[in-house]
């Protein structure tokens, strides 16, 4: 493999756009990053600085953390990682949060929605550097706001505070994802509204599946579809068929084959009702249910793995789902294949997965045990392997 060059980011950039991505051009790598091929070209040929916007499009276009094309060595993820602490020290601070501006309503309520289209693409890195400081402004708005604008600033604070635990839970600080959600908790039933409460309810699950407690969180998920309203409106159904989507896996987790069955087949039936993929909170559709069932299967495991790869054979997710849900139906499908003996087909789902959403998909554990297990029955290119396992930091 040939050694990654140390004549700056350009060379670095070049290396990966010929090796790491082989038969990717400038103009692939341009376009992918909605850069200009002259740009492109004079960044690789040392001729011009990298601004830290154009550095992460690159990097994501690639597949790799920007951290990567900025050192030859080191932690990978250094960037994401060390901006944790600024999160932690933004909520610490909830019910007192230091004094300073607050912009208008409309400016918060897009700056929220930006950080959520960061989340459903999977760019972290986006998220912990604008965060914190948002984080801390909502805090003062919602502490502030009057009492017509308070349901709003409750909503906003707990779509900001999801933004922020995707990252925390993703990059294994769970403690700060326990904190975060926890805030969830405490703020949105000042907001009186159901449909934030069954999406809290669905985050809450991160905390079960840290601790392994699944059949405390299959509880805590039906406790949460008992409390919700009759579904008799397209997001109300969205919201209990996207808890139903949570209670299948969860349960498969646990091996609770019948009780994940149950919840698949609720999920089935209220997706059934409303349009391809609606959005409260999480996506929520016919096309969502599908990924959940391959979920279910591999988490289930033994004779049900099978049936992951019965759907993936008849379809595959569309593009128009979150990244991070599409690549998620790689990973699992990656591990049932892995599972039956088809490791070359695990190792192709491995790398959609990766051009899909690759901050999640090197954050996700069964990538790396994945790739590792891959690494040691030797059935792919080794080269190509060799490089997605280190890109993953498999072991």
């Amino acid at each position: 493999m040939p050694a990654l060059p140390h004549g700056g980011v350009g060379a670095r950039i070049a290396y990966y756009r010929s090796v790491v991505r082989p038969k990717m051009t400038q103009k692939q790598l341009a376009d992918a990053a909605c850069v200009a091929l002259g740009t492109i070209r004079k960044i690789e040929r040392g001729e011009r600085g990298v601004t830290d916007a154009t550095l992460e499009a690159v990097a994501e276009a690639l597949g790799v953390d920007p951290t990567r094309l900025l050192a030859d060595r080191g932690p990978a993820h250094t960037r994401v990682h060390d901006a944790l602490p600024a999160l932690s020290a933004a909520i610490a601070a909830y019910d007192i949060p230091e004094d300073g501006p607050i912009r208008p309503l409309n400016e918060l309520r897009a700056a929220v929605d930006e950080a959520v289209t960061w989340r459903l693409a999977a760019q972290y890195t986006r998220i912990v550097r604008k965060l914190p400081d948002l984080l801390t402004e909502l805090a003062r708005a919602y502490h502030e706001a009057a009492t017509p604008e308070r349901r709003e600033m409750t909503q906003l604070l707990v779509s900001a505070y999801r933004s922020a635990d995707a990252v925390a839970f993703k990059f294994g600080a769970r403690d700060l994802s326990a904190r975060l959600v926890e805030l969830m908790r405490w703020v949105s039933p000042e907001a009186h509204d159901p449909l934030l409460s069954a999406s809290v309810a669905y985050v809450r699950t991160e905390t079960f599946f840290a601790a392994r407690a699944h059949a405390a969180g299959l509880r805590a998920l039906e406790q949460a579809l008992d409390a919700a309203p009759a579904p008799d409106t397209v997001p109300l159904i969205a919201a209990r068929g996207a808890l139903h989507m949570r209670a299948a896996v969860v349960a498969g987790r646990a091996r609770n084959a019948s009780a994940a069955a149950l919840h698949l087949d609720e999920a089935r039936t209220l997706a059934d009702r409303v349009p391809e993929d609606v959005y409260c909170g999480t996506a929520f559709g016919p096309d969502s249910v599908r990924i959940h069932e391959v979920s279910v299967a591999v988490s289930v495991g033994d004779e049900h793995v099978g049936r992951a790869l019965d759907v993936a054979g008849e379809w595959k997710p569309p593009t128009d789902l979150p990244a991070e849900r599409r690549s998620s139906f790689y990973i699992e499908l990656a591990r049932a294949q892995l599972w039956s003996g088809l490791a070359d087909d695990a190792f192709e789902s491995l790398k959609v997965a990766r051009r899909i959403a690759p901050q999640h998909t090197r954050e996700h554990p069964w990538v790396r045990e994945d790739a590792a297990t891959l690494r040691r029955l030797k059935r792919a290119d080794s080269e190509t392997l060799t490089n997605f396992a280190e890109w993953c930091a498999a072991t």
